[in-house]
């Protein structure tokens, strides 16, 4: 129905066109759209082995971009079509004659231009997802300084490097994740936490990456907490019980290979000078009901109250207004990720948009309350869609003071 109804669109625009252009423009319109119809029915239809891992995801993002082009379009048009039947319902009730003040030349001339609208809003649209493929590694370093009254007078000046969101089920191009990992070391921290999300589903996908994760080192160690991609829960499992928690078990054991420390519902105590700061990190804790609550902040917490200085690593940025910043209001700096700024949308300096923010109040970058602090990285990498429009990876420096 929406290809039919764009259809009228692409017609309107293409009737002063000689018959033959025309026949050429429907033909590729309709070409296109079967195209996508039976590329939609292979993904469904297919067992994975005949189309492999990276053609299933540009195949889906290719469909998904259609279709969004389609939709963009569709709004234009039906803007048309509703003041095209305003007008006519006003004629009709109130006018004998058409209205000398809008003649006819002047009703084609709007409905043209709405629908050449439509169509360039669409094609922009589709244009920017297929552009976005070549960014889905273009990872970008931003750095922050943040000051606090009761941070320890040792832990002035320290470098903490934040990543999140690594998706390595998703990767593609092993060379262009090793210069990611290396523009990590590139910075110097003197700690490194990472905050969930290190596959899709299955701990194998780590098995082809385990010497490069395992080139990152910092001076006070690398931190890493669960994110809700990390429990399985997206696939099915021959038993449940069983394969399952082998699944998170073989996860953990691979970051323990790695030299990263996983932090369930615990904190450590990091040292300089004699003096003190609490590192906690919990399980994967969201308010929304569709991902999963497993985190313990009272577990995490017990003991760490003495210290003067909190960082909390929570992967799902909603846990900070739902319970840690009314509850846990001596936390300084929560650390999330989760939602990858949806990997599409607007940021320019002084203003950023992504449709994730109508679902995620914290959705990218730093929010403050009183002297509570939450930086929710954009992600290091992706799924689903293969690739980044306007919300590019990250790697976060936060050097506090």
């Amino acid at each position: 129905m929406l290809d039919v109804y764009v259809f009228q669109g692409v017609r309107a625009v293409s009737y002063t066109n000689s018959p033959r252009a025309r026949s050429i423009v429907f033909t590729v319109y309709w070409g296109l759209t079967l195209l996508s119809v039976m590329a939609l029915l292979a993904f469904v239809y297919t067992a994975p082995h005949y189309i492999d891992r990276k053609g299933r995801s540009y195949i889906f993002a290719i469909i998904i971009g259609l279709f969004l082009a389609k939709l963009t379009a569709s709004v234009f048009f039906l803007t048309d079509d509703l003041r095209r039947g305003l007008q006519w319902s006003a004629q009709k009730l109130f006018l004998k004659a058409p209205s000398p003040l809008a003649p006819a030349v002047d009703t084609i001339s709007r409905s043209a231009f709405l629908s050449w609208l439509g169509l360039a809003a669409g094609s922009t649209i589709f244009g920017g997802l297929f552009y976005g493929f070549r960014n889905k590694y273009n990872y970008q370093v931003k750095k922050l300084n943040l000051t606090f009254e009761n941070l320890p007078e040792s832990f002035r000046g320290l470098k903490i490097l934040h990543f999140s969101d690594v998706h390595c089920g998703s990767f593609m191009d092993k060379q262009a994740v090793e210069r990611g990992f290396a523009k990590i070391m590139e910075q110097e921290a003197d700690i490194i936490l990472f905050t969930g999300d290190l596959i899709n589903d299955r701990a194998t996908e780590v098995e082809g990456y385990m010497e490069v994760f395992s080139t990152i080192k910092a001076p006070m160690g690398v931190y890493s907490t669960l994110g809700n991609h990390d429990y399985g829960d997206y696939v099915s499992w021959p038993s449940e019980g069983v394969s399952k928690q082998q699944n998170l078990e073989n996860l953990k054991s691979a970051q323990t290979k790695l030299g990263w420390k996983l932090l369930m519902n615990e904190h450590i105590v990091l040292e300089r000078n004699g003096e003190t700061i609490a590192l906690l990190g919990v399980e994967n804790w969201s308010a929304k009901s569709s991902f999963t609550k497993r985190g313990r902040m009272d577990l995490a917490y017990e003991g760490a109250e003495k210290h003067p200085f909190k960082i909390l690593m929570s992967h799902d940025p909603s846990h900070w207004e739902a319970e840690v910043k009314e509850r846990y209001r001596d936390i300084d700096l929560m650390l999330s990720g989760h939602t990858h700024g949806m990997q599409f949308g607007i940021e320019v300096p002084g203003f950023k948009w992504s449709p994730i923010q109508y679902f995620y109040r914290q959705w990218a970058g730093l929010y403050n309350s009183d002297k509570q602090h939450l930086y929710v990285n954009r992600g290091f990498g992706f799924i689903g869609y293969p690739g980044r429009v306007g919300i590019l990876p990250e790697i976060t420096v936060i050097t506090l003071g």
